[in-house]
């Protein structure tokens, strides 16, 4: 998983899958979103990113084998989490999925399932 649209779908799917918000943020956040560097990012999308980078590392760690995000998490409300994982969605929603299918050009071809009448 190499782009930046690669790990924010990821990201996605890990938001998607059952468990509590802030667990899901948590793995969100670590697998996919932490390895993501700004310049990876089209400039129009890199300040919200920003912004939702900053929020999920905010806190500092106070229980032992805690790491800023889980600090962070742990400290929001359920509508904060809700609020952080929409704005990972809407982010995801928003990049332009070129670097995957330029990776992969038959990817990007379009393949009619009915031959044209004539």
């Amino acid at each position: 998983m190499n782009t930046a649209w690669e790990k924010f779908q990821g990201a996605t799917l890990s938001l998607a899958r059952s468990g509590s918000i802030k667990d899901r943020l948590v793995e969100a956040y670590r697998n996919y979103l932490s390895d993501i560097s700004e310049d990876e990012l089209p400039r129009e999308i890199r300040e919200e990113f920003r912004a939702v980078s900053l929020s999920f590392t905010r806190e500092r760690p106070m229980l032992r084998g805690e790491d800023a995000a889980r600090a962070t998490i742990r400290k929001m409300s359920n509508d904060e989490a809700d609020r952080l994982a929409s704005s990972v969605v809407l982010i995801f929603s928003a990049l332009p999925r070129s670097a995957p299918a330029a990776r992969h050009p038959a990817a990007a071809q379009v393949v009619p399932l009915y031959l044209a009448e004539a």
